[in-house]
């Protein structure tokens, strides 16, 4: 019978009401659905807008002032890496080769003086290779561990033992006597010239360009940070407006702090980023550059004093082919050498930009040009075989070229201060101009938010 349910152990009517299907659940929405929904619908009335518009406020500002603390950090730890790393272990490098070069300098004059070998050429020597060992020491412990620069440390430190062993063998055969003696020292200088030194000038070349690369990091604008500061301005601005010509007041106390706070911020940003690029840029200018310059012109007349004195050593064992002609390798190695050193002074002198760095460089010029003329009436005199009165006129005392060498080194090593002290001030300035601004940039906007809300919330309240 119609309705009556089948009883049990029968089957059902086939031919009875079909089962009615259920009707199928409406699809689940996302919460960001809803909650666009009920932005929606909050946007419909007065206080719904007004809580929006505070939300929007409050986070602009946070933004600007979180983006503005992120972005002023990084570069102010770039500034303190120019002033107190990078640059410093810059330095340090050309220390190295400047005292490596000296070095085998001060080995081929004592070398030259045989027995009558001084306590100070012998001081010279020791003070350089201990310097050099010691700023190793410095570059290793501030070097990444496994980088190039470590590798490049490893190998000097493994090949300055070898060195000095091979110039206490050329010391010891020349006081006995033994020409082999000469053929030591040539083998220690060959070490130096094509092992050691490139090693440095390796060294050297990468700490310059990590130098190059916090400069980089340190100078650019801030755009995105300033980018949002003027955003957030704006958007304060349209609030004030806006509110004013839905109440006729002129002032809401919360949005006038919120404004003044993200203009302090803003102005503090673009100033002070501004002076601290300024800065930087000038320790560039008249620091680093010039501190190269210098670097290079020093290193060069290192390099030609040890090459003059090797002249005399190897007395002709040494020759290259310039042209048509044999001609003396640590003679025609000279030449190359001084015409570095005065391309190098040249460039001192154009970027000095005081009284106090360009005068040790002008003297640097006039004892080079003296060098010269020196060492061309020395060379006359070996080559007219009077070996004995050539000698003297280049490791002599007063009137020979190693007067001329002392004289420039000296001059350069003045300057070289001067320009550090450049450095160090204008750089320092720069550090400076960005100190306190990350922090600063945060607690203000902070503030600035807390202003924009509770300005908004004076607006709400009026509607409860």
């Amino acid at each position: 019978m119609p309705g009556v349910p089948p009883q049990p152990g029968t089957r059902p009517d086939p031919a009875g009401p079909p089962d009615v299907p259920t009707p199928a659940a409406p699809p689940r929405r996302t919460a960001f659905a809803e909650g666009v929904d009920r932005l929606r619908t909050a946007a419909t009335t007065e206080p719904g807008r007004l809580r929006i518009i505070g939300a929007l406020l409050a986070v602009l500002v946070v933004a600007f002032g979180a983006v503005t603390a992120w972005q002023m950090t990084d570069r102010a730890a770039a500034a303190d890496d120019v002033l107190h790393k990078s640059q410093p272990l810059t330095s340090a490098a050309a220390d190295i080769y400047r005292s490596l070069a000296d070095a085998n300098t001060a080995a081929s004059s004592g070398f030259l003086a045989g027995g009558q070998e001084t306590a100070a050429s012998r001081d010279r020597y020791e003070a350089d290779i201990d310097t050099a060992a010691a700023k190793l020491v410095t570059a290793a412990n501030n070097s990444d561990p496994g980088s190039p620069a470590a590798a490049t440390i490893t190998k000097l430190n493994k090949l300055l033992p070898e060195y000095k062993g091979l110039v206490e063998r050329a010391r010891t055969y020349n006081r006995q006597g033994f020409p082999v003696g000469g053929a030591y020292l040539r083998y220690a200088n060959e070490k130096m010239q094509h092992d050691m030194l490139p090693a440095a000038q390796d060294l050297y070349t990468k700490e310059n360009r990590r130098l190059s690369d916090d400069y980089a990091q340190a100078t650019p604008y801030p755009w995105a940070a300033i980018a949002l500061g003027v955003l957030a301005l704006a958007a304060l601005a349209w609030a004030q407006h806006r509110n004013y010509r839905r109440t006729n007041r002129v002032l809401n106390h919360g949005l006038v702090a919120a404004t003044a706070t993200a203009t302090v911020v803003l102005l503090w940003l673009v100033v002070g980023h501004s002076v601290a690029r300024a800065d930087l840029n000038d320790s560039y200018d008249h620091g680093v550059r010039s501190l190269n310059v210098l670097h290079d012109a020093r290193i060069a007349s290192l390099k030609a004093r040890g090459n003059e004195n090797l002249t005399l050593v190897a007395r002709g064992a040494e020759t290259v082919e310039v042209g048509t002609e044999q001609v003396d390798a640590y003679d025609h190695d000279f030449t190359t050498d001084m015409d570095d050193l005065g391309k190098g002074l040249a460039a001192a002198e154009k970027l000095a930009d005081d009284q106090q760095g360009t005068k040790p460089v002008t003297s640097a010029v006039a004892n080079m040009t003296e060098w010269k003329k020196r060492h061309t009436a020395a060379r006359e005199q070996d080559e007219n075989g009077n070996y004995q009165q050539a000698l003297d006129q280049v490791i002599g005392g007063k009137g020979a070229t190693g007067e001329c060498f002392d004289s420039v080194d000296t001059h350069l090593a003045n300057a070289l201060t001067h320009e550090q002290g450049e450095f160090r001030q204008a750089a320092g300035d720069g550090l400076a101009a960005m100190t306190g601004l990350p922090l600063g940039a945060a607690l203000l906007a902070v503030l600035g938010a807390a202003g924009a809300v509770l300005g908004i919330g004076r607006r709400l309240s009026e509607y409860r």
